[in-house]
């Protein structure tokens, strides 16, 4: 006799999993943008400041929070309310050559970075199973690029999501080692920041990897991705009225997804005070380097999670650094730009992508030190940064861009601090340097 399930059962085993089903679909662009800004090239300069200068620059990622939230929720607003891009949207009001400037940089920039994070995974994966670290890399290159080009992005984008849970690696570390939590809240709260060389070019590092230009045109890209997702949505200023639960939707899923990253980048910082610099470990070259030296010091659980934490979040960084770079370069060029295309519809937006993994991967053969090619490169994001923060500032209070939307005065204040913040800071590290010379 077939059993019959009472309807209040049912519905009691449904509700748990509707309210999972409503969250994933809150959470996205702005949690898969924030999980990727904790990429291994990130954790490799979160490491080297936690090494280098022990508690003292916990302040740096505690500060920034509010500011990379504004920037990101600027960026998000960018891309649904307008429905494009930010360089599709910048292109209109500024000079093509300027913007193909600016994306170059970010090409660069980004290529460096994508063969930062594959050197790092190959060594990992080399650290806990053995094997050719290059041949490691090759397969991580491959993966990539293959699903990318291959996947659609309504496909594709439950992937990254589920990739971002790697992060709560970093959140264990921290657990097995011992923290002077007294002397961590004092740092935090009641920072005494050096003006030195060293000091500032960390600062900018640090800032350059948390508020990277890489994310701003990652997010408004995937906002348009999420409008064209399923049934086809509006640009939020082509509607008279309405629009409010896309507002809070964007505010939530961003603060949630900045939160996370940058609680996860304290953690790093964290870590690798209490242990590395603790213990007279004052330089790290690669972030397998930090996982490395993690384990006379602190186990072999903390190894484990440490080293397995870089390999997961460069399987989530890697298409979201080649990603952002084919939509700048796309967008400036009038080309089609969309995961959702097959390849004969968006030849040079997936050859961009293909280029940047191809070329990251080749460059970690070159006889370079790799802690100066992520410090250098996270200098870089942070100078590139400043003047596409002031344009996206230009572009989101612009009523002629962004309609009834514009940014409220709040927003405004926010992403101006972030911009003047990275500005400021940039100038004292060029200042400190001609001190030096």
């Amino acid at each position: 006799m077939p059993v019959t399930v009472p309807s209040t059962m049912t519905t009691a085993f449904e509700a748990p999993r509707k309210r999972r089903n409503m969250i994933l679909r809150l959470l996205g662009p702005g949690l898969v943008t924030g999980a990727a800004d904790d990429d291994p090239s990130g954790i490799a300069t979160y490491s080297q400041a936690g090494a280098r200068f022990g508690f003292g620059l916990l302040w740096t990622v505690f500060l920034t929070t509010p500011f990379m939230i504004a920037i990101q929720l600027v960026s998000a607003l960018i891309g649904r309310v307008t429905g494009q891009g930010i360089i599709a949207n910048t292109k209109q009001f500024y000079p093509r050559p300027l913007l193909i400037v600016l994306v170059g940089l970010l090409v660069v920039a980004n290529t460096i970075n994508i063969a930062a994070d594959f050197a790092a995974m190959g060594e990992a994966l080399y650290l806990v199973i053995g094997g050719l670290q290059h041949e490691h890399a090759l397969i991580f290159a491959a993966t990539s690029v293959l699903l990318q080009v291959f996947v659609p992005y309504r496909r594709y984008a439950p992937i990254l999501k589920v990739l971002t849970l790697v992060l709560f690696l970093y959140v264990g570390v921290v657990f097995t080692v011992h923290i002077p939590w007294g002397e961590v809240v004092i740092a935090t709260l009641l920072p005494k920041p050096q003006f030195t060389y060293d000091y500032l070019l960390l600062v900018v590092a640090v800032l350059g990897t948390t508020i990277s230009p890489y994310l701003f045109f990652w997010q408004a890209a995937q906002e348009v991705e999420e409008m064209r997702r399923g049934r086809p949505r509006r640009p939020l200023r082509d509607l008279k009225h309405g629009g409010q639960p896309e507002l809070s939707r964007i505010a939530l899923d961003t603060s949630v997804g900045m939160i996370f990253s940058n609680l996860v980048a304290y953690f790093i910082v964290l870590t690798t005070a209490a242990t590395l610099h603790a213990n007279g470990v004052t330089e790290v070259a690669t972030a397998a380097d930090a996982a490395q030296a993690l384990r006379p010091l602190a186990g072999n659980l903390a190894f484990a999670l440490f080293a397995l934490g870089i390999i997961g979040t460069g399987l989530l960084a890697i298409p979201v650094l080649a990603g952002s770079a084919a939509y700048g370069v796309a967008e400036a060029f009038g080309w089609p730009s969309t995961l959702e295309a097959r390849f004969p519809e968006a030849v040079g937006f997936y050859t961009i992508i293909s280029a940047a993994t191809v070329i990251g991967f080749a460059l970690g053969f070159a006889p370079i030190e790799p802690i100066q090619l992520l410090v250098w490169t996270a200098v870089i994001n942070g100078v590139v940064a400043v003047p596409i923060m002031a344009m996206m500032m230009l572009l989101v209070t612009n009523t002629s861009v962004m309609g009834r939307f514009a940014a409220r005065p709040w927003l405004r204040w926010g992403g101006w601090g972030a911009t003047a913040a990275m500005g400021l800071t940039v100038v004292l590290l060029f200042a400190s340097l001609f001190q030096v010379n």
